[in-house]
């Protein structure tokens, strides 16, 4: 029940920001009862404010309000209903046209952008598609989690248990690394709380190594205990920063982008913003699509795996060939191009937020 509360509330929240962020449609409610705007005191001849753009008429009751609310998260002032047809058949063509300044009729690229994202994340947690907060009982070594006593206990007893078996014993290799574990973890324990950033031990074969996963940066080395501490709230902190910095897919991508078109001077940042943004929310809403339509027993999972590995590619292909006025082949190569460029853009992004949650 709590997830379908927090699924609700975060499509809802999704819609307001959107619905803040989203320009007026200059539709007309016909409602306009004041002569003079509330906010900036000018006459009204309209049903908008000609000086700031208010509605000249303000709605004051409950059902106002729930109704602003509803229209808010299925309506996007109407917009919505001319932009997703348009996004999932002709993608090209609804980033051309926005480019071009047609604005009034579509829902700006932001403003879809938070919303997808912010119902696709409602709809995963809805379905139960969220990091686990319990990765079990696994040993992670982590500082402070090391017993000095019961180790050497442990150490004292495998060293007397290795001096009673002969050399050609099948257990004695066995045995020697169990020991050398053993003293690897006292000595990692010991330089930790010692404050000292690497441990050097000796390998069989008398050379040193380095077996300690400190790295020397203060900050980042404590970010690596915390993983190790407690991998499952790092794990919710991932997926919640995944959530609250998706924006950052957008300037990451942005520049992948434009060396697609480095040579073509008349595609500016601009332009391909506008299309990097509209492509992310494509796929944001598909796999909303997948997450839901895996929830239904008669829909075949290898379908939607198909469906998760194909539609992306057609997609970025169709729009790149639509939005950039490219032939076949140019559109081809640069789609290849760019699904490559996309795992460097996630990898970078995933990066981010590792070094988010160290940090946070």
């Amino acid at each position: 029940m709590n997830e379908i509360v927090e699924a609700a509330g975060s499509i809802a929240e999704g819609a307001m920001i959107g619905r803040a962020l989203e320009p007026k449609s200059g539709k007309v409610d016909g409602h306009t009862h004041e002569t003079e705007c509330l906010n900036c005191g000018a006459p009204l001849d309209g049903p908008y404010c000609r000086m700031c753009g208010q509605r000249g008429h303000v709605h004051k009751t409950l059902a106002a309000f729930l109704h602003d609310l509803i229209h808010g998260v299925f309506h996007f002032e109407g917009k919505i209903w001319h932009t997703l047809p348009l996004l999932a058949l002709r993608p090209g063509e609804l980033t051309r046209r926005y480019i071009a300044g047609e604005r009034a009729r579509f829902v700006s690229p932001m403003a879809l952008f938070l919303f997808s994202v912010f119902l696709m994340f409602a709809v995963f947690q809805l379905v139960g598609l969220s990091a686990p907060s319990d990765f079990g009982n696994v040993n992670i070594n982590a500082p402070g989690t090391v017993d000095p006593l019961q180790a050497q206990k442990q150490l004292d007893g495998l060293r007397q248990a290795r001096g009673e078996l002969a050399d050609s014993n099948p257990a004695a290799p066995i045995l020697d690394r169990q020991i050398e574990a053993a003293e690897l973890r006292i000595a990692n324990h010991a330089h930790e709380a010692r404050g000292e950033p690497e441990v050097i031990a000796q390998s069989e074969d008398g050379k040193s190594k380095l077996t300690s996963r400190r790295t020397g940066w203060a900050f980042l080395d404590h970010g690596i205990d915390k993983w190790r501490q407690n991998p499952g709230l790092m794990a919710y902190k991932l997926q919640a920063n995944s959530y609250k910095f998706s924006w950052l897919l957008i300037p990451l991508s942005v520049p992948f982008v434009w060396l697609l078109f480095a040579w073509r001077r008349r595609f500016g940042a601009y332009d391909h913003a506008v299309f990097v943004t509209y492509s992310l929310c494509f796929m944001s809403l598909l796999f909303v699509a997948i997450a839901a339509l895996g929830e239904v027993p008669a829909v075949p999972g290898g379908a939607l795996f198909l469906a998760a590995v194909l539609i992306p590619p057609v997609h970025i292909y169709k729009q790149l060939r639509g939005a950039y006025s490219l032939s076949r082949f140019s559109a081809l190569w640069r789609t290849i191009v760019l699904l490559h460029f996309s795992v460097i853009i996630l990898l970078l992004f995933l990066n981010l937020l590792l070094l988010l949650g160290a940090l946070g």
